[in-house]
């Protein structure tokens, strides 16, 4: 039996585990290292997030992003886009190098066990952990309009869904939403030459400015200071104390961690976008039907006009929303004991854990809990600390035969692992 299973190997899960394996326990890693990143983006696309917000976290930061960078020859600077390509070998490498050896099966139930959890692989086969990290990132929590619902994925298909873009190439594209995967979407089709309109319900589109330089007058800096997502004080605060950011009351938490930090582009798509797409704002999708060729959508305006298109197909851009009810790999009695907040997710404590004993969440699904941080890589240190402090705290409460037995690594003694 395992102290802790880790389902999910994105960035979230790669630094739970390299800082459970320092600290000693006996960990396993389920599931596909960068699988979302590798599977489900569209290559061309770059990070929005700045290089030095986009580490994975080992406890003494050895493995970092510009660590990669330089092994490879490459030069990871402020302001300057990473290619999304770069930030998936380096998660590949850091999965090498900082965490225990990782098992790509997925894990397609978990179930409360007589000791702990029982987790059911794809392959039929029962792994048994005293404490569960659950860090499988945004794929389950993907949302699309209603009103796109019933189509088939021929038709109909979530940005989330596309690893490539190719087979778009000769078609007409709507891409729903307004944040930077529409946007960025959208500029890919049109670089390949492909027919595409943003149609999004604001009234405007917004876009991020450049960063301003890294080194910077004092004053400045006192004025709007850097932070893991962007200048300001506020997003300093929503980066750097997600632990305090916990403290607020509950409603504004949520409302913050729906609303803060977009949608909105980055500086450097801009011009593409407005080069080489269509873009109606204001618009609703309220009805949509299949037609020959496509699909028909009717759009409805802000100032109370119908508008009625034609288009081979649509890609909702439109977020994921991480409730309770989209955990489908718990088992129904598992996911039913969950507590959750005013926006059904489930409710976690200060370590993370769920108010199921032992079962942990990771990710997007606690940003109600602690801030937009959670929603990119930045949020994962201080989720990989701090949820390995709750890891280690319940399993000293636990019954005896779960105490960390004596000779196992301990806190002080540093994981092992290969230089690159």
């Amino acid at each position: 039996m395992y102290d802790l299973l880790v389902v999910g190997a994105g960035p979230y899960g790669l630094s739970i585990a390299s800082h459970a394996a320092t600290a000693g326990l006996d960990v396993c890693v389920l599931g596909r290292p960068m699988a979302s990143w590798r599977d489900h983006m569209p290559r061309g696309m770059f990070l929005k997030s700045e290089p030095r917000a986009s580490n994975l976290s080992d406890p003494e930061g050895r493995w970092r992003l510009d660590v990669f960078c330089a092994f490879r020859g490459l030069t990871a600077r402020h302001a300057v886009p990473l290619p999304l390509e770069v930030f998936t070998e380096y998660g590949l490498w850091f999965a090498r190098n900082a965490v225990p050896a990782v098992d790509e099966r997925t894990v397609t139930r978990l179930t409360p066990g007589a000791d702990g959890f029982e987790a059911v692989t794809e392959d039929g086969e029962t792994l048994a952990a005293r404490t569960v990290a659950l860090a499988v990132g945004v794929l389950p929590f993907t949302e699309i309009p209603a009103a796109l619902r019933h189509l088939p994925p021929a038709l109909v298909s979530h940005s989330s869904h596309h690893a490539g873009l190719e087979r778009f190439r000769d078609q007409d594209v709507t891409v729903v939403g307004a944040g930077q995967a529409a946007l960025e979407t959208a500029a890919l089709l049109a670089d390949q030459g492909t027919r595409v309109r943003v149609l999004a319900r604001a009234d405007r589109l917004c876009w991020n400015d450049e960063p301003p330089p890294w080194q910077q007058p004092w004053w400045r800096s006192v004025r709007s200071p850097h932070s893991g997502l962007g200048p300001g004080w506020r997003n300093w605060f929503y980066a750097e104390r997600p632990g305090l950011y916990r403290r607020l009351p509950e409603r504004t938490r949520t409302r913050i961690a729906a609303d803060a930090l977009g949608p909105a582009g980055a500086w450097w798509v801009r011009e593409r976008v407005e080069r080489g797409v269509e873009v109606l704002l204001g618009h609703e999708v309220v009805t949509a039907r299949e037609v020959p060729g496509g699909l028909q959508l009717e759009t409805a305006t802000r100032r109370g006009g119908a508008q009625v298109l034609r288009t081979g197909h649509v890609i909702a851009a439109t977020g994921f929303r991480a409730t309770r009810d989209r955990l489908r790999l718990l088992s129904p009695e598992l996911r039913a004991l969950l507590a959750t907040g005013v926006d059904g997710a489930p409710q976690v404590g200060p370590e993370f854990e769920s108010s199921y004993p032992g079962l942990f969440l990771a990710g997007l699904v606690t940003a109600a809990g602690f801030g937009p941080a959670m929603r990119f890589v930045y949020g994962a240190t201080f989720t990989a600390g701090t949820l390995v402090r709750g890891v280690r705290r319940r399993l000293r409460t636990g019954p005896a035969d779960w105490r960390i037995p004596a000779g196992r690594r301990g806190e002080d003694t540093p994981l092992e692992a290969p230089l690159p």
